[in-house]
């Protein structure tokens, strides 16, 4: 029995518990009355808690195991008929379906964050650790949310720097939507100051980085070229066996780079995250969600919220 079948199935208890209880009150005063009016209030606090414990199962459980359906309801009930029917790509700002909606994606502006936008695949596509994104065929997702910057400059009103523009996407334990989502925003800017000066040390093959991110281990290799149209970041993790074994243990973060002699490209970081708790090397935790308004201190011990 799942986590909301049982919560039901306790506050349905607790109120035929109560409703089958016979009213055996005694004259005022004596201690028969006083017992039934516990048991009473104890019943009713059971029926309280069988309802928050509804809730919980109902409302924020899902967020919490990482398979809320806020977005995919979004896309696939909203954006992707509004755009069919003719009437634009609402409450998106864009839905790409000209190879169909298995290939197709839509551009959500997040609720959170000054110029956040997120790529969802109008395809159904739980996240990081789904094999449909290695098979052959399969849109890079990481490519088009690249071209998607745009979107993040436009909110800005102004252009960015390659090197200020980061892509994320949250491991399996360390996000609330069971929707594939790309985070497009601007990079942190100790994250940004510290690729710039590892940049030199970065190869074509995975290794950990010499210096944490944000108090994080981070592995990372580079990818050359102005966009990653040649380049799966997915594809790239799985190619490590370990890392394939295991997709949804991994976040994935690229971060745009120029490397020496002026060679544009990226950073693509890999993060492990086997906990729901404490720290861990998700992909989020490297952007800026303000876009360069506040950095937060790493000592300060505070995670900011992951989705």
């Amino acid at each position: 029995m799942d986590l909301r079948s049982a919560a039901v199935r306790l506050a349905r208890q607790a109120r035929d518990a109560v409703r089958r209880r016979p009213n055996t009150a005694s004259p005022r005063g004596s201690t028969g009355r006083a017992r039934s009016g516990l048991s009473r209030r104890s019943l009713g606090t059971l029926i309280i808690l069988a309802a928050a414990s509804v809730w919980l199962a109902v409302a924020v459980g899902p967020n919490l195991l990482g398979n809320g359906g806020a977005l995919w309801a979004i896309v696939h009930g909203a954006c992707v008929p509004h755009e069919r029917r003719g009437q634009g790509p609402a409450p998106c700002s864009l839905v790409d379906l000209a190879g169909g909606v298995e290939k197709g994606y839509a551009i959500l502006k997040d609720l959170r964050g000054r110029a956040q936008f997120l790529l969802i695949p109008t395809a159904r596509i739980t996240g990081i650790e789904s094999p449909v994104l290695l098979r052959p065929g399969t849109t890079n997702y990481f490519a088009k949310a690249w071209r998607a910057r745009t979107f993040v400059e436009d909110r800005l009103g102004h252009p960015l720097d390659r090197r200020d523009v980061s892509l994320a996407v949250n491991a399996r334990l360390r996000r609330s939507q069971g929707q594939l989502h790309i985070h497009i925003d601007c990079v942190r800017l100790d994250v940004r100051d510290a690729l710039r000066r590892l940049a030199p040390t970065i190869g074509d093959r995975w290794a950990p980085l010499p210096e944490p991110l944000v108090g994080r281990p981070f592995r990372a290799m580079r990818v050359l070229g102005d966009d990653l149209d040649a380049a799966d970041p997915f594809d790239l993790l799985a190619r490590d066996g370990d890392a394939r074994a295991a997709m949804g243990e991994h976040s994935l973060a690229v971060v745009g780079a120029e490397f020496p002699g002026g060679k544009p490209g990226f950073v693509l970081l890999d993060g492990l995250v086997t906990s729901r708790f404490g720290r861990a090397a998700n992909g989020e935790i490297l952007q800026d969600h303000t876009c360069g308004l506040t950095v937060e201190s790493p000592s300060t011990g505070l995670r900011p919220l992951e989705f």
